[in-house]
């Protein structure tokens, strides 16, 4: 049993992000791409790529879980999104906890791609420093690789490729396209991306948000559900492609590229980035949004944990393994629910 106590601390409304900043930030990058047909957007883009490129130390770029090289031009692969909190005021540069992971799967033949919100919270094994503690915390300790490496002992899935964006995208990506519209639904005060409190006020009704009003009303959970707040978040991420991908943005793109550059950081080239491009175009494309399931509360040092139940993170880890084509294996990650003080977690 979790120990009885009121949580104060999750959610941490000054540090976790929605997981959909990341996402919905990267997947425009990607779309960039693919309608930057002007020769000057395409060498740009092909500069910030390779600016942002970040090898991680494997041999061949590749996971210790695949036996060969993988080619995402032919193969069904895995990218690890990766969300920071990090902007001039936090300076943390690798020492920055993760504030969103998601792992996605894409297979070519289905054209298909499932997503995996992991929450930041989750008691895993960190093999970096050899126990257990938040999966948020891999990315403090080592960086991107840390990450890589905890994600891939917890599911036993490979990762391929890495993104590692930060909430700044957001914003600047917003603000280059002149902001968008939205029907606010009630009003709210809410924090900046500096944590001043209630800097943001919104009322009810149709506008036009900015980046950092667009920030507050995807961050707000304190006014509804979780529910209500993934339907805000869903279609807050709708009107950004709309507005991306309409004639009249098309001389903004350069803008929205200078807002995304200097927050990114992959393992992908432009030539292997260029190749999910076959994913956006497709009109037919099926996304599936897959969860964790499990339970949260205090442990003996008085922090609060996710807790992922066994046959979920077992469900879960043959569904994308079964995506990427993989064979479905009886391993189970052996250092799941190990910590330093024993095999199972305290409460």
């Amino acid at each position: 049993m979790f120990k009885r106590k009121h949580n104060t601390d999750e959610p941490n409304n000054k540090r976790k992000r929605n997981l959909f900043i990341y996402i919905g930030v990267t997947l425009l990058f990607f779309l960039s791409i693919g309608i930057g047909y002007a020769a000057h957007i395409y060498n740009k883009t092909e500069e910030i790529v390779s600016d942002s490129h970040e090898d991680i130390g494997r041999e061949n770029n590749t996971s210790n879980l695949r036996a060969e090289e993988v080619d995402p031009i032919e193969d069904n692969v895995s990218v690890l999104f990766i969300g920071v909190d990090e902007s001039e005021k936090r300076d943390y540069e690798t020492a920055s906890r993760s504030d969103a992971l998601i792992l996605a799967t894409f297979n070519k033949e289905q054209n298909s791609i499932k997503l995996l919100s992991i929450p930041r919270d989750s008691y895993v094994y960190v093999p970096e420093i050899g126990y257990n503690t938040k999966i948020n915390h891999a990315h403090f300790y080592g960086g991107p690789k840390a990450t890589i490496e905890t994600v891939e002992n917890f599911l036993n899935v490979p990762v391929d490729y890495y993104v590692r964006v930060n909430f700044e995208a957001f914003i600047g990506v917003i603000n280059s396209l002149g902001g968008i519209t939205y029907d606010v639904p009630f009003e709210i005060y809410e924090q900046d991306s500096n944590d001043n409190a209630d800097a943001i006020h919104l009322q009810p009704g149709e506008q036009l948000l900015n980046g950092e009003e667009a920030l507050a009303l995807a961050r707000s959970r304190k006014y509804d559900s979780d529910i209500e707040r993934g339907k805000r978040q869903q279609e807050i991420i709708k009107r950004i492609g709309k507005k991306a991908t309409s004639a009249s943005t098309i001389f903004k793109l350069g803008n929205v590229l200078d807002a995304i550059g200097p927050n990114l950081k992959t393992n992908l080239t432009f030539d292997e980035m260029k190749s999910f491009l076959t994913y956006g175009i497709n009109k037919n494309i099926a996304i599936e949004m897959i969860n964790l399931d499990g339970s949260g509360g205090f442990m003996d040092d008085d922090l609060w944990y996710y807790v992922v139940d066994e046959e979920s993170r077992a469900s879960v880890q043959e569904e994308l393994r079964e995506h990427l084509d993989l064979s479905i294996s009886n391993k189970n990650t052996t250092d799941f629910a190990k910590d330093d003080l024993g095999d199972k977690p305290s409460y």
